[in-house]
């Protein structure tokens, strides 16, 4: 009786645990709010004159009373990305199909070296350039980097192929900062480039800046914090 009975509360616990488990897994998948590109006006291409949208992101070091960090989906998961970075307002974002879009990043952290210089190179911009501080740049030194912002393609996709990757500068390790830690004069940076038909793709940081799996977990795989959605509508 008394084994039985262990052998009951046992299976009862391990229950528990999966569902538990499956619970925060699910919770931690939801998406955050969208945030849509702006029209504005038309723009001048190598394919002609299209539609132009802009979208503004920040990247952030931490949260902090201005810049509070993303909603997390309990407080196990607040506690295991409390102090991380992550960008802002939103990981879920719109673009329009068939335009020219333009996204401007105001990046607030430090940094370091990137692994694969791969993506300290601009990828899928219209020009192959981005503007780094109103300059006009192919790529960022590789011991210079504090993130990336990487769409790409879901496994076995059969929509219109889309990549588009650009690296973000770190601040010196000299640069002044508040309170908070974000740099009193982040950098800059812009970027333009042109979407095709409809499709819905993933994106992420390359830039090892989180914990475990060789700094790619925590905020890197956690979407709301280092990754998103990226839809062309």
């Amino acid at each position: 009786m008394k084994r039985a009975l262990i052998t009951l509360v046992s299976v009862i616990v391990g229950v528990g645990i999966v569902v538990g488990v499956g619970y925060v897994a699910f919770t931690a998948s939801e998406e955050p709010a969208v945030i849509v590109a702006k029209p504005n006006g038309t723009m001048q291409t190598p394919k002609g004159e299209l539609p132009h949208a802009v979208l503004d992101l920040s990247v952030y070091p931490n949260s902090s009373k201005d810049v509070p960090a993303p909603k997390t989906a309990n407080a196990i998961q607040a506690n295991w990305l409390s102090g991380q970075p992550f960008y802002g307002p939103s990981t879920s974002i719109q673009v329009p199909a068939n335009s020219v879009v333009t996204i401007n990043f105001t990046q607030y952290d430090s940094g370091g070296t990137i692994y694969n210089d791969f993506f300290a190179r601009v990828h899928g911009s219209m020009d192959g350039t981005i503007s780094w501080n109103g300059k006009s740049v192919k790529s960022i030194p590789q011991d210079q980097m504090a993130h990336t912002f990487t769409v790409h393609q879901y496994p076995e996709s059969s929509q219109p192929y889309f990549f588009l990757s650009v690296p973000l500068p770190q601040n010196p390790p000299d640069a002044k900062t508040n309170k908070a830690g974000f740099a009193e004069q982040p950098q800059q940076i812009s970027v333009t480039f042109i979407t095709g038909e409809a499709g819905t793709y993933i994106w992420n940081c390359e830039f090892p800046c989180g914990d475990l799996y060789q700094e790619f977990g925590g905020p890197m795989q956690t979407r709301g914090w280092m990754a998103g959605t990226f839809e062309v509508v």
